[in-house]
């Protein structure tokens, strides 16, 4: 079978970067730009040299790195801006042509023959300087398709490398997404689409793009960007991978969820749970009937494998589960239990779950401890917590906690108290191959004295176990979270 390859490209540093409340560092921008070229986008965005000096500073480091990538800068059809570029180094300008009405006449305040103008005296500005072109039509999906085209054709004879039809403002739907690009098939350079998500249909539309002629997609990471955002590239490039047999791409789809990691930290914008490919519950399963289905085949509740995006499968512990799914789980910790105490664990789990209780690791060993009626005496037991702070104090805890029956006094620091007081426990030997991998609070009351309620994930090799801690206190909450943890794991 012939396959088509699309070509990716990445503007998380630029569109991305314009989602509200966003601002990467130069460090971050490398780091991001790094891991994209090693995922192997095709081009990278980098941003807008116009900006500021610091998004010069920005590009310049990406553009030293010589990645596979091609690199290139957003530029407006100005000299000015151009200048710019070519003072970043780049490869190459993604060159943002408006081309509709509206913008033609109420933003530029032009004619079409005006527009057209300064759209071919701007690529032969950038060509005369030896930069690629991609030439993107900015609200091309309100333009008049016969003007769209001309402003096109005109670049290619200036000597565009490719054009881009911009859905600025998302209202394309699958079926006039085709339409438009099968209406420009004939144009002999490859076609882009870069899609926003106001009315959640980037990915969809993007797929409809390449089914109707387009060779190359626009896309961010996690799909963030301004308003809606922009096309995920997880989601498109796994649908590309999985739902279009006749096309491929060249990204390396295993290292997928790394990469959204990465930015979702980078920029502060965290993923919704159920976000498809990289979500938290992408994977995740607590319906018995579901579970019951994925532990005799995967193929039964799944797409595709959570291995292929880098991810792993997880049953949960909550009053929808059934008995296969639960036995799964009380194997994995270690737990043998026959037909009755298995029916008797899970009625308790959902009795629990129904008063909206959260049920971990943590909960279900003690409900599986009482209907087996095993006890386990707690190896390291909490005596007292101590928190030295303030704006001119580094944050120092001391802890006091007994161990088999020894009472040991420790000390630690660190950016904050909650922080400090786990270090002064994991310097303790007993706690050294221990592994904080996920810390959530939430506040369960309102107020200042609000409860808190601090859910942890610990590793300890290939042993993962949570563990919670319900207080006024955040710091006791999450240090007594902690101890259970590592109690739970040193039982195991």
């Amino acid at each position: 079978m012939i396959f088509l390859n699309i070509k990716v490209l990445d503007t998380t540093l630029r569109d991305g970067e314009q989602t509200p409340g966003v601002s990467l560092t130069p460090l971050e921008k490398l780091r991001i730009a790094t891991k994209l070229d090693e995922i192997n986008v095709d081009f990278i965005e980098a941003g807008s040299a116009i900006t500021s000096s610091g998004e010069r500073e920005s590009i310049k480091e990406i553009t030293k790195q010589n990645f596979n990538a091609e690199i290139l800068s957003f530029s407006r059809p100005l000299t000015g801006d151009i200048d710019y570029c070519l003072d970043c180094d780049v490869d190459g300008v993604n060159l943002v042509v408006p081309t509709s009405d509206l913008h033609v006449f109420d933003k530029l305040k032009t004619t079409r023959e005006g527009l057209l103008n300064l759209s071919n005296d701007a690529v032969d500005y950038c060509k005369d300087h030896g930069l690629i072109v991609e030439l993107s039509a900015e609200d091309a999906s309100r333009s008049d398709v016969d003007f769209l085209k001309t402003v096109y054709l005109n670049a290619i004879d200036h000597g565009a490398d490719r054009i881009c039809v911009c859905d600025t403002v998302g209202i394309l739907t699958p079926d006039t997404s085709f339409e438009l690009f099968n209406n420009l098939r004939d144009i002999k350079v490859p076609i882009a689409c870069h899609c926003h998500n106001d009315f959640g249909l980037a990915v969809a539309n993007t797929l409809s793009a390449l089914k109707g002629g387009a060779s190359e997609f626009h896309s961010t990471i996690n799909g963030i960007g301004e308003r809606a955002g922009n096309t995920s590239f997880e989601e498109c490039v796994v649908s590309i991978d999985r739902l279009l047999p006749d096309f491929s791409t060249n990204i390396k789809i295993h290292e997928i969820y790394d990469i959204s990691k990465l930015v979702a930290r980078s920029t502060g914008v965290y993923i919704q749970p159920n976000k498809a490919i990289v979500g938290e519950n992408a994977f995740a399963h607590e319906s018995g009937i579901h579970s019951d289905g994925i532990i005799k085949n995967s193929a039964t509740y799944e797409p595709m494998t959570p291995e292929l995006v880098g991810r792993k499968r997880k049953f949960v512990i909550g009053k929808h589960m059934g008995t296969h799914g639960l036995d799964n789980r009380l194997k994995e910790l270690g737990l043998n239990v026959n037909e009755t105490q298995l029916k008797q664990i899970c009625n308790d789990i959902k009795d629990l779950a129904d008063k909206g209780k959260t049920v971990t690791d943590v909960d279900l060993q003690v409900i599986a401890d009482n209907v087996l009626e095993i006890n386990h005496e707690d190896i390291i037991k909490l005596d007292e917590v101590t928190i030295v702070s303030g704006n001119k104090v580094m944050p120092t805890a001391s802890v006091k906690v007994t161990i088999d029956d020894e009472e040991i006094l420790n000390a630690g620091v660190g950016l904050g108290p909650v922080d400090a007081a786990i270090n002064a426990l994991k310097t303790l030997e007993i706690f050294s191959d221990v592994d904080l991998i996920e810390y959530h609070v939430d506040a369960i009351t309102g107020g200042t004295d609000a409860f808190i309620d601090v859910i942890i994930k610990l590793q300890k090799g290939d042993k993962v176990v949570s563990a919670r801690g319900t207080e006024p206190d955040i710091i006791n909450a999450s240090v007594k979270a902690y101890i259970a943890g590592v109690n739970r794991l040193l039982m195991d």
